[in-house]
């Protein structure tokens, strides 16, 4: 059901490799189909995203506007879900919103040099941004929650939503989430022309500065396609876990945090490593106990088949070195003094510290937002916060004698790079 490796088989580096490369699902065939729908949606406005929408979603619709969701529809969606579900995406908005409005820098940075110049870098919010939220087999009011109220404390003023349609889904947490998050506009749009339209614009849709929330494969290659025109968050794939754990982490625990990741969809990542071989075997029962309830057990099954490992280690150094390298989304430290392993974290979109700090509360309610690097890039990529929905720019404010004292040095290196305009613009300021 799910492969076991040892760090210590003469071929586990290519297991390992193995194992990281199949994470890579983008494909030239979906790539080309996706260029297609991206220019009809910018040529054709309108009417190619409501052929689209027609065809993939809703076959009934006559009119784009249909698509749009007043707020009052929303309040009213809200106002309709019971006592207790209400409470549960109040609770999370409080929590996603105080953090983030707690992780808000000042707005400049200044500095000033013994010439008396004033450097400054000052910090604004992006004017307009679109975000995505998955939908079609499911409804997730969590990733709304956990994208646009960021937006929102980092003072977007226009904050977009798409998120495709199903009848066969109730979507009025989805409607509620959206509610509670203050959303300016919220669509019943979906796929790869959803980010089209945010990209490019349309007639009804206003073009967007930045794209935040994952989506589908079709919707991470639109986001991949129109990066540059238009700012995104992640490429984001499918989402993964790497939980490190010693002989003293519950193996029920453990096992449940690995079918938690698996149940998202057959591409899901879910990987332990340990250097006690007990626990592994612990887990591994405990694995075939817990799928006989499990709802999606096929699915679990499935993503472990194709992406799943136990990996057996010598000691906990070996488990951060390999943890390192799979620069996973979600890494959980489920050891002893987990704090203490902290620095040594190098890669990792979110860690988790210790047991009892499931990686299933960062989906919901622990209040950072769950939109996170995958597929490796979380050596070079962040969490999504309220920085990303800011931009920054320089300001430089020279007095008078701080450009005559650099004038000098200024026009030779504008000399050295052949570039006579620069040198005189500098020497006619020099005092």
């Amino acid at each position: 059901m799910i492969r076991q490796l040892d760090a210590q088989d003469p071929g586990f580096d290519a297991a390992l490799q193995t194992l990281l490369a199949a994470r890579e699902t983008r494909s030239e065939t979906l790539a080309h189909a996706v260029a297609e729908v991206l220019r009809r949606v910018k040529n054709e406005g309108d009417a190619a995203l409501l052929d689209y929408t027609r065809r993939f979603d809703a076959p009934e619709t006559s009119d784009l506007q249909q698509l749009r969701v007043p707020r009052e529809a929303q309040r009213a969606a809200f106002e309709s879900l019971d006592g207790d579900t209400q409470e549960m995406l109040h609770t999370a908005a409080k929590r996603i919103r105080a953090f983030h409005e707690a992780t808000l820098r000042s707005n400049a940075i200044e500095h000033e040099d013994a010439l008396g110049n004033l450097m400054t870098r000052e910090f604004l919010p992006l004017s307009r941004v679109g975000i995505y939220v998955p939908g079609g087999q499911a409804s997730y009011p969590s990733t709304l929650l956990m994208t646009a109220i960021p937006a929102h404390a980092a003072g977007v003023e226009e904050r977009m939503v798409a998120s495709p349609i199903s009848a066969a889904v109730d979507d009025s947490l989805l409607l509620g989430a959206a509610y509670l998050a203050e959303v300016t506009s919220l669509w019943r749009l979906g796929g790869a022309q959803a980010i089209a339209a945010m990209a490019y614009g349309t007639e009804s849709i206003a073009r967007v500065d930045m794209i935040a929330g994952p989506g589908s494969a079709r919707v991470t290659e639109a986001k991949r396609q129109v990066a540059g025109e238009v700012g995104i968050d992640l490429i984001a794939g499918p989402s993964e876990v790497l939980i490190v754990a010693d002989s003293e982490a519950p193996a029920e625990w453990l096992a449940l945090d690995l079918c938690a990741q698996a149940e998202h969809d057959a591409d899901a990542q879910a990987v332990l490593i340990s250097p006690s071989e007990t626990l592994i075997e612990s887990v591994r029962a405990c694995l075939e106990s817990c799928l006989q309830s499990m709802k999606r057990a096929h699915l679990i099954k499935t993503s472990f088949k194709k992406h799943g490992a136990l990996i057996a280690v010598k000691n906990l150094d070996q488990a951060l070195e390999i943890a390192n390298r799979f620069a996973p989304e979600h890494l959980s430290l489920c050891v002893r003094n987990a704090r203490d392993l902290l620095p040594r974290v190098r890669n990792a979109g979110a860690v988790f510290l210790g047991a009892p700090s499931s990686e299933v509360f960062g989906d919901y309610l622990a209040g950072p937002s769950h939109v996170l690097p995958t597929s490796g890039s979380a050596r070079f990529a962040s969490a999504l916060g309220v920085e990303r929905f800011t931009k920054a720019r320089s300001v430089i404010e020279l007095s008078a004698e701080g450009a005559s004292n650099l004038a000098q040095l200024t026009a030779r290196f504008a000399q050295c790079e052949g570039l006579d305009a620069h040198a005189q613009a500098a020497r006619v300021r020099q005092q």
